[in-house]
């Protein structure tokens, strides 16, 4: 999946909340907790998009939030890409 790219600056925000926000759930080293392990090879086997609209829209009944005030769906794709292959420190 491509993701457009956001800024440099937008990047380090991005990284911010997902290893600071996502990380209270999915664990601060991203190997699971509360939530799933977010590692590429726990994510290979999923739908890209899926994931972006799970981080997006959030999975009702569930504690998976929504983060649409937080991100446009571009940047929650941007996400996605980045979990499934590195994601940055």
């Amino acid at each position: 999946m491509f993701a457009a790219e956001p800024d440099a600056q937008r990047q380090k925000e991005l990284v911010h909340l997902v290893r600071q926000d996502c990380g209270s759930c999915h664990g601060m080293t991203l190997k699971g907790g509360l939530g799933p392990a977010l590692l590429p090879e726990n994510l290979r086997d999923k739908p890209a998009e899926g994931l972006a609209a799970t981080i997006y829209y959030g999975r009702p009944g569930t504690p998976m939030p929504p983060w649409s005030q937080f991100m446009s769906e571009a940047e929650a794709a941007w996400i996605v890409d980045k979990l499934m292959t590195h994601f940055p420190e």
